[in-house]
């Protein structure tokens, strides 16, 4: 990653706009996930859905990939490509990751939604929501990125689950993917960036309920799943820390 970006106001105003569009085609996402929906159904969806915004899918600006969402199920963790043949049924766990490009600036955010009813998995989504929101409360100037990362690995404990240690979150802005990174875990040293106005970080909450371990696919070469197979959950949202607190900018509203 790059030097670390610091936006203006006006950036930041070009970055809710965009934002805010996102926020409502993650809303439109997820209604449209149900028993018998693909995953190329609900891609085909988000591409439509972006263009209908005036913007073009950031992940399709990403060498090699060729899709506007990533899309996983169960275990898969991020980057699974959305096919036809991934068709969701009762139980599954389905996580959607989605990038909006706009005025020339990115904003990304991930959601994960059960199909049916599943007690066990409805904790487990709450966890990492909870999770989410306690990151984003910590997304404050004068704050350490120690300090969010601290958050995230704090609920995830106390739920007996476990941070994915080898992905990160990210800065965002005119690149998809800029410094700082932003840890699921305290990790040391790189995490004493002290956090100050204008920078927009992509925080992602990656979890899941087994050890932790990930590999890729070996015939996609993209789709990162949980080693053991254990269900694996993803929530994010686009942040620029204000002088006001955080602005969470991929809200419909």
């Amino acid at each position: 990653m790059d030097k670390i970006e610091i936006k203006t106001l006006r950036e930041i105003a070009i970055m809710t706009q965009g934002g805010k569009k996102l926020g409502r085609i993650k809303k439109k996402l997820e209604e449209a996930v149900g028993e018998g929906v693909s995953a190329a159904d609900v891609e085909k969806l988000a591409t439509d859905l972006i263009r209908k915004e005036g913007g073009k899918p950031s992940f399709q600006m990403v060498p090699g990939y060729s899709w506007s969402t990533c899309i996983n199920t169960n275990e898969g963790v991020v980057h699974g490509i959305p096919k036809k043949e991934m068709v969701f049924k009762k139980g599954d766990l389905v996580s959607i990751d989605v990038g909006l490009y706009y005025q020339g600036f990115h904003t990304d955010t991930s959601i994960s939604l059960l199909v049916g009813e599943d007690k066990k998995k409805e904790r487990f989504l709450k966890i990492g929501k909870e999770a989410l929101q306690a990151a984003i409360n910590e997304a404050r100037v004068g704050n350490y990125l120690r300090d969010i990362s601290a958050a995230i690995e704090g609920v995830l404990k106390k739920g007996k689950l476990e941070p994915i240690r080898a992905l990160v979150g990210h800065g965002i802005g005119r690149k998809l993917h800029e410094a700082p990174a932003v840890p699921c875990f305290v990790r040391g040293l790189a995490q004493d960036l002290r956090l100050e106005e204008g920078l927009v970080l992509a925080i992602e909450v990656m979890y899941t309920s087994g050890q932790g371990e990930i590999v890729i696919d070996a015939e996609d070469k993209w789709t990162i799943r949980t080693k053991d197979a254990k269900i694996a959950g993803l929530f994010e949202e686009t942040v620029a820390i204000t002088k006001d607190g955080p602005l969470v900018l991929t809200k419909e509203n």
